[in-house]
C-alpha cells in the first residue's frame, strides 16, 4: 500500500477514526492517499480541507470537467500513476466516457489530439504544464494568457489552486511509494454537501 506504516481502518483511535469515518466511501472505504497521512492526523485533516477547497467545493469559476482535466494534466506530467488513475476515472465519470477521458487527457499534456479539447481546456493546460514544469519561470503573461481565454482573477486563482494541490498530492504519493491496489476510481466528496464522504 505504502512505503511506510499505515494504520488500518478497523484500528483507528480517537481524531484518526473520526477522520476516517468522515471521508470513507458508502462501503467503508478509505483510499491509500489519505491513509498515508494516519501516523499524522493533522495532516491528513489538512490534505482533506484543501483538497475539498480547490476541486470540490463553491463556489469555482470552473466545470468539474476542467478541474478534473487539470488534475490528470499535472498528474501525468509528475508521473503520478496513482493521482492519474483516479482523476482519470474521475474525468470519465463526468464524461460518461472512458475513451474520451483518455483522449482529452493525452491532448492535456500535447501527446495527442482530441476534436473534443477546447480552447479554454487548452489555455487551462498550458498554463498548468508550465508551472508544473518550470514554477520560476511564471511570468505575468502566463496569467494574462487566461484572461485572454475567458478567465476571470477568480478563475485564475481557482486552477492555480488545483495545480498547487496536485503539485502536494503528486509528491506525497511518489516519494512514499502510495498504491492504487483496487480502489474504487473516480470517487469524490459531492460539492453541494459538507464534509469530506466520498461517493
Amino acid at each position: 500500500m505504502a512505503w511506510i506504516k499505515t494504520i488500518a481502518v478497523e484500528q483507528a483511535e480517537g481524531r484518526l477514526k473520526q477522520l476516517y469515518a468522515a471521508v470513507k466511501t458508502p462501503e467503508g472505504h478509505v483510499d491509500n492517499i489519505l491513509r498515508v497521512h494516519s501516523l499524522r492526523p493533522r495532516t491528513l485533516q489538512a490534505h482533506l480541507e484543501i483538497y475539498k477547497a480547490a476541486l470540490h467545493s463553491k463556489p469555482n469559476a470552473l466545470a468539474p470537467r476542467e478541474r478534473e482535466l487539470v488534475g490528470v494534466c499535472v498528474s501525468l506530467l509528475n508521473g503520478c500513476d496513482y493521482c492519474v488513475q483516479h482523476h482519470q476515472a474521475g474525468l470519465a465519470r463526468h464524461l460518461g466516457d472512458a475513451a474520451l477521458a483518455e483522449e482529452l487527457a493525452q491532448a492535456s499534456i500535447g501527446a495527442g489530439a482530441s476534436e473534443h479539447f477546447t480552447e479554454r481546456e487548452a489555455a487551462l493546460c498550458a498554463y498548468a504544464q508550465k508551472l508544473t514544469q518550470d514554477p520560476a519561470g511564471m511570468q505575468p503573461a502566463d496569467v494574462q494568457a487566461l484572461r485572454e481565454a475567458g478567465f476571470d482573477d477568480a478563475a485564475i486563482l481557482d486552477v492555480n489552486q488545483i495545480v498547487a494541490y496536485f503539485a502536494y498530492a503528486n509528491r506525497t504519493v511518489n516519494g512514499l511509494g502510495v498504491e492504487v491496489a483496487g480502489e474504487p476510481l473516480g470517487l469524490h466528496p459531492d460539492e453541494n454537501k459538507e464534509g469530506f464522504e466520498h461517493g
